[in-house]
């Protein structure tokens, strides 16, 4: 597992309450390389926020296993868990309320995270370093502004900037783009792609945004608590993301593939079929037979 920053196996999460039981994970199997820049997508409800949550250290499963890092998450005491958070992963949510503090400056608030660091700074050490990030994200501009001084897309910028306080090894980003316009998202997705080829930051972002399947290396789908799918971005389209700026990458088209799209097999050999597939196919109810011919399985009615 030494490539490996996350690796889950066999989670499952279960909500319950006086009246009902709901499985937001049933038996999720993951792994994400140490670099990777990968989306997480899925219907509302479908257990990817879940997933996102437990890798944060938020939240702990069912039933399963979690290692991140090489470190199992769910053996850890509270110490170490509380070590775990504040140094080894960075986390950006959708709403600006829980990224920042409103009686603090952009800067004030990149700081914070540094008054609980391991790493031992003077006060003009955290000031450099947060003036540093502030730039690396293009808000060194804003960096004594309050929190409604800036517009949604400035606070995402610094909520990341906030996020890196700690030179974290894994960043974890909660529907980033959901809550500014198209143009701060594009900006946003490039940020992204920029930290994870510049610092070599594994980032793991859940979104609606279908956008972002142009700007990151694999996109997971999940469905019902399992992973259904997976895209692959193509080797020739990764070539021209390194030679292309982002007026460039605007310039692509929407209609253009830049990945492949593969079924997950779990480990008993099943399957999930999208709804659009089956339609295609014509197959209707819950039978099927299926058949190999020449290498390639057929499945009919």
């Amino acid at each position: 597992m030494t490539d490996q920053m996350i690796v889950c196996d066999g989670l499952v999460k279960i909500y319950k309450t006086k009246t009902v039981e709901v499985m937001a994970l049933q038996g999720l199997d993951m792994s994400v390389k140490k670099g990777e820049l990968m989306a997480i997508i899925g219907n509302s409800g479908s257990g990817k926020s879940t997933f996102l949550n437990m890798v944060g250290g938020l939240m702990k499963p069912s039933a399963g296993s979690l290692y991140v890092d090489g470190k199992d998450l769910f053996a850890m005491s509270e110490r170490e868990l509380v070590k775990y958070k504040r140094e080894t992963v960075g986390f950006v949510w959708q709403k600006s309320s829980k990224n920042l503090f409103p009686y603090l400056t952009a800067i004030q608030n990149v700081m914070v995270p540094m008054e609980f660091s391991s790493e031992k700074l003077s006060e003009s050490q955290k000031r450099a370093r947060a003036s540093e990030l502030l730039n690396m994200v293009g808000m060194s501009h804003r960096k004594d502004s309050l929190l409604h001084q800036m517009s949604g897309g400035e606070q995402q910028r610094v909520a990341i900037a906030i996020a890196l306080a700690n030179k974290p090894k894994l960043l974890l980003a909660d529907e980033p783009t959901g809550a500014v316009d198209q143009k701060t998202s594009l900006m946003i997705q490039d940020m992204f792609r920029t930290l994870n080829r510049e610092l070599g930051l594994t980032i793991v972002i859940v979104t609606h945004d279908i956008s972002l399947a142009k700007k990151v290396d694999r996109v997971v789908m999940i469905r019902d608590g399992k992973i259904s799918s997976e895209r692959v971005m193509k080797q020739d389209y990764v070539e021209r993301l390194k030679h292309l700026d982002d007026r460039g990458l605007e310039s692509i088209g929407a209609e253009e593939s830049t990945q492949e799209e593969f079924a997950i097999l779990d480990r008993a050999g099943r399957v999930q079929l999208t709804k659009d597939l089956l339609e295609q196919a014509g197959i209707e109810g819950n039978r099927v037979k299926l058949e190999v011919e020449d290498g390639k399985i057929i499945i009919t009615q």
